[in-house]
């Protein structure tokens, strides 16, 4: 069957207004039957699945060809969201979170045991974003936590648009977002696995050391 595809006409990049309210309609009911979009973010595009439902995750790392340990990152709507998957923030996290979110900042947390093994992979450990914008936010408070890495096959460049999107992927996925082309550096990645944070990743936010 053919993957959907709804949306603006391209446009360059910018800050568009990312997911109206039809959009919403159209991906919400996708996400939640365990569906698979191509979404933008508030970085760049994103090939997006429910984080707590096991098989939708699942798809999506066979999808993606996600080296195994190497976990996605996981949006939220908001910081309550992370005792979801067991995580329990301490007062020096809770403080850094709040230079940190919402934004484009993306926080790797420890997340020992079984139970979200589909998820970290082996790693122990998991990494989410609270985004910044609302209408992405509105979509997460709707579907859950969604798992959601770059639009690409792993090894590949992230799809600048819906349309380059759609041609790594095709109709595996069951809809296509289009905005326009998304040129924007990815999410800064910073870990707060060990006894002080480490930045793993530079990109859209740049972090002052007396932060941490």
């Amino acid at each position: 069957m053919t993957p959907a595809t709804t949306g603006s006409h391209p446009r360059e990049s910018g800050d568009p207004d990312l997911l109206s309210v039809m959009l919403l309609s159209k991906v919400i009911p996708i996400l939640k039957s365990g569906g698979i979009a191509v979404i933008p973010t508030d970085t760049i595009y994103g090939i997006v699945a429910r984080a707590l439902d096991r098989k939708a995750a699942e798809r999506l790392f066979a999808l993606r060809r996600k080296t195994l340990r190497k976990p996605f990152v996981i949006l939220i709507d908001r910081v309550p969201r992370l005792k979801d998957f067991g995580i329990a923030l301490d007062a020096g996290q809770r403080r850094f979170l709040t230079h940190a979110w919402p934004g484009k900042v993306s926080i790797v947390f420890p997340c020992n045991g079984n139970k979200f093994s589909y998820l970290h992979r082996g790693t122990n450990a998991l990494a989410f974003r609270l985004p910044n914008k609302k209408d992405l936010r509105a979509l997460l408070k709707k579907t859950g936590p969604l798992v959601a890495p770059s639009a690409n096959p792993e090894g590949e460049k992230p799809a600048e648009t819906a349309a380059q999107a759609k041609r790594y992927f095709g109709a595996r996925v069951d809809i296509y977002v289009d905005v326009g082309r998304l040129r924007r550096k990815p999410s800064t990645v910073i870990s707060l696995v060990g006894l002080s944070p480490k930045v793993l990743r530079e990109g859209a936010v740049w972090f002052p050391t007396y932060v941490f």
